[in-house]
């Protein structure tokens, strides 16, 4: 059985909780990989290959999750985790746009 943990709606996105979530290098190639799949695509935390251990790894992921940027699921042995690309395109149009081209 899954279960979704808790994000913020949409409307209680805060700026600033986005801003110090992406202030991040690791977290910030979390989000330009998850722009850059397809839409709606769940990945495990692992698969983005982050150099760190798994606390510091859950912690990234965490903060993101906090901020309303990605949506996680629990899946029992393994959490996936989708882009919220439609929430944080409506509440900071073109911010992704912004965090995408970086590594280009």
């Amino acid at each position: 059985m899954s279960q979704e943990n808790d994000s913020p709606a949409t409307a209680q996105m805060q700026l600033a909780d986005v801003l110090a979530a992406l202030a991040d290098e690791h977290r910030r190639h979390v989000v330009r990989e998850l722009v850059r799949s397809e839409d709606g695509a769940e990945r495990t935390c692992t698969s983005f290959g982050l150099p760190v251990s798994k606390s510091t790894r859950s912690h990234h992921f965490k903060v993101l999750r906090e901020a309303g940027i990605v949506r996680q699921v629990d899946h029992g042995n393994m959490s996936g985790v989708t882009l919220r690309r439609d929430d944080v395109e409506s509440r900071f149009p073109g911010l992704l746009g912004l965090v995408a081209a970086e590594g280009d």
